[in-house]
């Protein structure tokens, strides 16, 4: 891939050298919510790290799935809208250079409020991209390489910047590593931008038929429900359920490092870099194990094993445990990503991929949107355990709905063409 000689080839390359932009930012923002905990900024506050832009995306996943069906070229939105999302976390950096520090955190989160909308325009060209440059058969093999080596870049970054933070008086410790994080973001702006796609047939945009904004979104959700491929269904509800449980616990696991495991910056670092670091192995051992157990036996193990890990966590305070389960929690959620994304893919028409993935994504951001700050009040009003234990049961529940409804037993790809939503 060094040499690439075809197109597909640079792609590829393209693709994995994005990633590593991408890992680098991912590992320094993995310390955002972090930075807002020491700045003493409620769980509320922390909590809208992940609901603010799974609102955005609830609301507006099927409007720009849509409008990126009438675009030729999408790459273009996939890159160009990704690097305000990237470069956000250097403005992070600069706020406590101008701002007094009691003011910073709810300043990022009205910066953080106002990327929504280009990181949604990410989220849902991301997968027609890498669906694009992959195709059907290469899904697990372009993913996981890309996949990989941004977990590898990712706990590289993490452990760096755990390091610094421990070298340098806060807060300019933080500001450090947000600004620091440019580079990453410039990386993966310059070779997204060079990935080149055939041009795609823009479908025709719906008419408007004097109905409000708000009706014409529902009316979509409905359309695209009513149309879709009935294993696709099977599938979106159960993860919906699933994803629930995860993003209830995704705020709790900073509270929890920083309140009740009184974990040093350091400590976090390789917490954080556990669970990245196995990614370089673990995304080719489930590409292995999908050919031999299936896509459903991997999405099975994959999600008991990310059940249990806010279970593990709410049941020590042992710092070096909490590093070691997070390392089996990264290898199980490896496997999670790749089958969630070939089970996706699979199940919808080729033509229509931006509507059905806007409403998949809706449903997830809905999630992402509602349950963590669900977390956090239950945190508050019972401690972070018990949140972090009721996350866990939830997941459980989701596991139960991927087996009872036998999500990716005999997953079979769509035609071209469906009807239309």
């Amino acid at each position: 891939m060094l040499r690439p000689r075809t197109l597909a080839e640079r792609n590829v390359r393209n693709v994995l050298i994005d990633g590593v932009g991408v890992g680098i930012v991912t590992g320094v923002g993995s310390f955002l919510p972090v930075f807002l905990a020491r700045l003493g900024a409620s769980s509320l506050l922390v909590g809208l790290l992940t609901s603010l832009p799974a609102l955005t995306g609830a609301i507006l996943a099927v409007p720009i799935g849509r409008f990126l069906e009438g675009q030729r070229n999408v790459v273009r939105w996939y890159s160009g809208m990704r690097i305000w999302v990237l470069w956000s976390y250097a403005l992070f950096g600069l706020l406590p250079f101008v701002l007094p520090l009691a003011a910073v955190p709810w300043s990022v989160i009205v910066i953080w409020a106002l990327v929504t909308v280009p990181s949604t325009v990410v989220n849902v060209a991301f997968t027609l991209v890498m669906g694009g440059v992959a195709g059907p058969k290469n899904r697990f093999a372009v993913m996981s390489l890309r996949w990989s080596s941004l977990g590898a870049v990712t706990a590289l970054t993490v452990a760096l910047v755990g390091q610094i933070l421990v070298r340098i008086a806060f807060p300019l410790n933080y500001q450090v590593v947000f600004i620091g994080s440019f580079v990453g973001g410039l990386l993966s702006f310059l070779f997204s931008r060079s990935i080149v796609l055939p041009d795609q047939i823009p479908v025709k945009a719906e008419a408007r038929q004097g109905r409000s904004a708000l009706r014409r979104w529902a009316s979509s959700l409905v359309t695209v429900a009513r149309t879709a491929p009935p294993a696709f269904l099977r599938f979106v509800a159960s993860a919906f359920v699933f994803r629930c449980g995860v993003a209830m616990a995704l705020p709790l696991f900073p509270l929890y490092w920083v309140r009740e495991v009184q974990a040093t910056d350091a400590w976090i670092g390789i917490i954080t870099t556990a669970s990245s670091g196995v990614l370089l192995v673990a995304y080719f051992v489930w590409s292995v194990a999908a050919r031999r157990i299936g896509v459903g036996g991997v999405l099975l193990a994959s999600s008991l094993g990310m059940a249990l890990y806010p279970l593990a966590t709410a049941s020590t305070k042992a710092v070096w445990l909490l590093a070691v389960f997070a390392g089996f929690s990264g290898f199980f959620a490896a496997g999670n990503d790749l089958v969630n994304f070939d089970l996706l893919l699979g199940n919808i028409p080729a033509d229509r991929q931006a509507s059905y993935v806007g409403f998949y994504q809706t449903l997830q951001n809905a999630a992402l949107f509602v349950m963590p700050l669900v977390g956090t009040v239950l945190a508050d009003a019972a401690g972070i355990a018990v949140g972090l234990a009721a996350a866990g049961l939830l997941r459980l529940v989701g596991v139960g709905l991927y087996l009872a409804l036998g999500v990716g037993r005999a997953t079979a790809e769509v035609p071209e063409s469906a009807e239309a939503p």
